[in-house]
């Protein structure tokens, strides 16, 4: 359809699987991998290969990362986080191998998409392919959370869709 908007989001579940509730973000990828999610939305479980998104990050228009953050509040707290507001890794390469922010330079856009982080508190980052009591009780939260951040979008290109105004009978 003419007209139509198309805001192409990304979910990228980042974290090591190997080591307890690092790999939190993973575990949602993979639930969200088996479910349709609104609008034009692709979810990659990428674990510790970041570069391997770097394709898919150069033509979304929004991106929604999935990870832990220690950021000194409770295990299992969930924070809502724009990128730019997050600390800047000092390093070249951070657990991940490269931090998103080299990723999304190498990329070799001129825009930058909306980029949110989904974070969740470990409780236990330590040898263990289980996350910790803590992340498994708000894990549906979780999920819940990035659903609703993806969904939102969606629900204001439909509310756009659905307002047949006509620009020239607007007075300001």
């Amino acid at each position: 359809m003419e007209g139509d908007i198309k805001i192409k989001q990304l979910v990228l579940g980042i974290g090591n699987l190997l080591l307890g509730d690092e790999g939190v973000g993973v575990h949602a990828a993979q639930v969200l991998l088996t479910e349709t999610l609104p609008g034009d939305t692709e979810v990659l479980d990428i674990g510790t290969a970041i570069l391997d998104a770097m394709e898919a990050m150069e033509t979304a228009d929004r991106i929604v990362i999935v990870d832990a953050m220690k950021a000194d509040g409770q295990p299992g707290s969930i924070y809502r986080i724009p990128l730019e507001n997050c600390k800047k890794t000092e390093q070249i390469g951070s657990m991940h191998g490269f931090d998103i922010n080299r990723v999304m330079a190498l990329s070799g856009r001129t825009d930058q998409p909306e980029v949110i982080v989904i974070g969740i508190e470990p409780a236990v980052i330590d040898w263990s392919t289980e996350l910790s009591p803590e992340v498994t009780a708000v894990f549906p939260t979780v999920l819940d959370t990035i659903r609703q951040e993806v969904a939102c979008v969606d629900m204001i290109i439909n509310s756009v869709r659905q307002s047949s105004f006509e620009p020239e009978n607007i007075v300001m």
